[in-house]
């Protein structure tokens, strides 16, 4: 598949996820992981969402979990490239399961440790073709969006459809950050608590109410 120059960053396509979500399917779970994350964390959303970190891949599986246990709950699982590229296996395990409410979005920004070293991706000498992939695992749809107005205008359509939905996602990269003179900073002692604690913050909210 022919892939464009993207029009989107990151920061921009997730502003436009959360504000998407807050006003057509407020629900909505967001399982985030690798650059999303931090993006959400950089915009201050932590409503209804949970990390799946140190699990590198482990997302996908996460949020098939969780909506197979709420199938009246969306799940928007915000993927990486290289992390799915460690668990293709679970798009055939998902698609087998076919939860009820379940998009799966995989940011392909084109390098690893974004915004810090930017390594390039596997997935791009490789020319892996992730939508062609979702669909022969049996996503019931899929597409690939890389430009800035119609990734908004696709949202409320993608966050109502029911079954199984991927988007590879095009973004543009983060400047990187670090180099001879600036060295990669520690990983704060978060990074390794966070997903319990979203376990924990996230059973209560959907538990509040029956919702």
């Amino acid at each position: 598949m022919s892939k464009t120059l993207p029009t989107l960053t990151l920061g921009a396509a997730m502003a436009a996820l959360i504000a998407a979500r807050a006003k057509h399917q407020p629900k909505a779970v967001f399982v985030a992981t690798m650059s999303a994350q931090f993006a959400l964390d950089r915009l201050g959303e932590t409503a209804r969402r949970i990390d799946s970190v140190p699990l590198m891949g482990g997302a996908s599986g996460i949020g098939l979990g969780i909506a197979l246990a709420r199938p009246d709950v969306p799940v928007v699982v915000i993927d990486g490239d290289s992390s799915l590229l460690m668990e293709l296996g679970s798009l055939v395990t998902v698609a087998t399961n076919r939860p009820a409410r379940y998009l799966h979005i995989v940011v392909d920004n084109r390098v690893q440790f974004n915004g810090l070293r930017n390594m390039p991706a596997p997935s791009v000498e490789a020319g892996v073709d992730f939508v062609a992939m979702a669909r022969g695992a049996g996503y019931a749809h899929a597409q690939r969006i890389d430009d800035a107005a119609n990734w908004v205008a696709a949202l409320p359509q993608l966050l109502a459809r029911e079954g199984t939905s991927f988007v590879e996602l095009g973004v543009n990269p983060d400047a990187p950050r670090v180099n001879a003179q600036q060295p990669q900073p520690i990983l704060p002692d978060l990074q390794f608590v966070r997903m319990r604690m979203g376990v924990r913050k996230l059973g209560a909210e959907l538990l509040e109410n029956g919702r």
